[in-house]
């Protein structure tokens, strides 16, 4: 993959991204949306990031000179993360799928684990399958949250770039490897808040609307916290998102029942050699 790559790369995801929601759409879900803006220029800023970090794990698909499809990786120390994975529908049935994810693979040879979160999309949950990887349901929170639950959350405190260290560390305790220089660019699109006390430790990013978009922590009581916090950031007249929540982090099932949030399964986190982490919500790239 080159840099010139990646607008066509963004359009082929926020196509297939988006015809994979609406074909997996469950009315008891919040309703499907094409990507914004917004979520373009993320897409691209991350993209970017993972050309600096990680070039070898990018790769794309051609056919007569157009980009018709694409894979995405990173390494951080001994896990292997897929980023993105997408072949345009007109390409699709031809096998660059299995090709792409073929090169994204091969580029974790000597990774201990690997992780990425997995659409409902079947061919390519049979497809992740065959490669070895263990599928998790995951759960999306979703509601307005009324100031009238929210609890006073001590020892929260803004992140700043000293903390780097700490949630490493953290990571490392949760998810089994650092996100190392993807803390830098989650900063940039994302407000940092830490806990770092003794009773207990942990990091959150939250969106420009409030809600957790990565968390990591020591303990549940700590994640919850945390979580709290960032539901305290949203606007209660608008719904606020949390995804990625997998079957091991119950705790954050009790903040969503106390904060009357609906709670749906959606997609699934893959897994290889590793259990489901907690306290732990990943991210939707970097995981």
């Amino acid at each position: 993959m080159r840099v010139e790559d990646l607008a066509a790369c963004e359009a082929i995801t926020r196509a297939a991204y988006y015809e994979v929601d609406r074909a997996t759409f469950q009315r008891s879900w919040p309703d499907p949306a094409p990507r914004s803006e917004a979520g373009r220029a993320d897409w691209l800023a991350k993209s970017r990031h993972k050309l600096t970090t990680d070039p070898g794990g990018c790769w794309v698909a051609e056919e007569d000179g157009v980009v018709v499809g694409l894979a995405t990786s990173l390494r951080r120390e001994l896990m292997w993360i897929l980023c993105s994975f997408a072949v345009a529908p007109e390409a699709q049935g031809r096998g660059l799928g299995t090709l792409l994810l073929d090169a994204a693979t091969r580029y974790g040879d000597g990774c201990l684990r690997g992780m990425f979160i997995a659409s409902q999309d079947q061919g390519a949950l049979h497809r992740y399958r065959r490669a070895g990887f263990d599928l998790h349901p995951q759960m999306v929170l979703w509601g307005s949250v009324s100031r009238a639950v929210l609890p006073a959350v001590p020892y929260v405190r803004e992140g700043t770039a000293a903390d780097r260290d700490l949630c490493d560390s953290l990571d490392r305790r949760t998810r089994g490897a650092a996100h190392g220089p993807d803390h830098a660019l989650l900063a940039e699109q994302f407000r940092l808040i830490v806990i770092d006390h003794p009773a207990g430790q942990g990091y959150a990013y939250v969106s420009r609307t409030g809600g957790v978009q990565c968390l990591a922590a020591e303990s549940r009581r700590t994640a919850a916290s945390l979580l709290w916090e960032s539901l305290a950031a949203t606007d209660p007249d608008t719904p606020v998102e949390i995804p990625r929540v997998s079957t091991a982090n119950q705790w954050a099932l009790d903040v969503a029942t106390a904060a009357r949030l609906e709670i749906h399964s959606r997609n699934f986190l893959a897994t290889r050699h590793l259990k489901p982490p907690a306290p732990y919500i990943p991210h939707s790239t970097f995981l």
